[in-house]
């Protein structure tokens, strides 16, 4: 068979999947829509046993209310319920996630969310499909066709979101101004060790925090933050720089923290500046 013929089932089978997924999220039957999301509220924070799993997060015991029958549950995670719950006081307001009907079978949030149209499937098979074109007439024609195919509508939808996503940077690096400084301690520090496929062992150290906010929220949380020596830091004394409204939001290091955005803003302006470089570089070339 040839080319053609091969991008012809490329592009039905793909075409097939994406229509059927839009088709389903149209009539609001995809899971995501299905999924009843509600919002749990934290009553109990356990703190995490010093060299135990990071994956299982920080156990907490929450309620919530089913909005279809009214009834109340009161629930606690086990570490294989959804989201890792990294950041926990007593009060704090969570996602709730479950099948219609089957309250027990929840899975944890980080974050209260409205939740999305079960799109992500969809999309990436459409992507496959105007992906099988742009690979063959670079194959068949060159590859100025594959830098303007791919690197072309990429630019553009870069450039778009650019401007939003610098001013989404630019507040986040002003918020570090307002945030507040309290005393912090270092309660324990978990561990997990992996082994690759070459037998070479890596371990992953995450120290947790704990400190008290200046409304008295008792909060326990990871620190994903860089510690001089995070297998050794437990005990250790430190300050905590955090949102006032949102304490989950917090940081040890406020200059290094400005100093990561402003890098991250800069990454991401020269990205689009050498993707948009290359669809350039194609259109010239054809």
């Amino acid at each position: 068979m040839g080319w053609n013929v091969y991008l012809v089932l490329w592009c039905g089978v793909f075409g097939a999947v994406a229509l059927t997924g839009y088709v389903r999220s149209l009539a609001g039957m995809t899971r995501a829509q299905r999924t009843v999301r509600t919002t749990g509220r934290i009553e109990r924070v356990d703190e995490p046993r010093h060299g135990s799993s990071p994956k299982d997060g920080i156990a907490v015991v929450v309620s919530f209310q089913d909005p279809a029958t009214g009834e109340e549950f009161t629930v606690t995670n086990d570490g294989e319920r959804g989201e890792r719950v990294g950041v926990a006081w007593t009060g704090r307001e969570i996602g709730v996630h479950y099948p219609p009907g089957r309250p027990h079978a929840f899975r944890f949030a980080d974050h209260p969310s409205e939740g999305g149209r079960g799109l992500g499937w969809p999309a990436f098979a459409l992507f496959l499909v105007y992906a099988g074109p742009v690979t063959v007439a670079a194959v068949e024609r060159g590859w100025p066709w594959a830098l303007v195919g791919f690197c072309g509508p990429w630019a553009l939808y870069a450039a778009y979101h650019l401007p939003g996503n610098v001013r989404d940077r630019n507040r986040r690096i002003d918020a570090l101004d307002a945030m507040a400084a309290v005393p912090g301690r270092v309660v324990a520090v978990l561990k997990s060790v992996s082994t690759d496929d070459d037998g070479h062992t890596s371990t992953h150290l995450v120290p947790v925090v704990s400190f008290t906010t200046l409304d008295g929220r008792a909060v326990t949380a990871y620190c994903e933050s860089a510690l001089p020596d995070p297998a050794g830091s437990r005990g250790l004394d430190v300050t905590i720089h955090y949102t006032p409204h949102d304490p989950a939001v917090f940081v040890l290091d406020v200059e290094a923290e400005r100093r990561s955005w402003k890098r991250d803003m800069a990454v991401n302006v020269v990205g689009v500046v050498i993707i948009a470089a290359a669809a350039v570089a194609g259109v010239i070339a054809w």
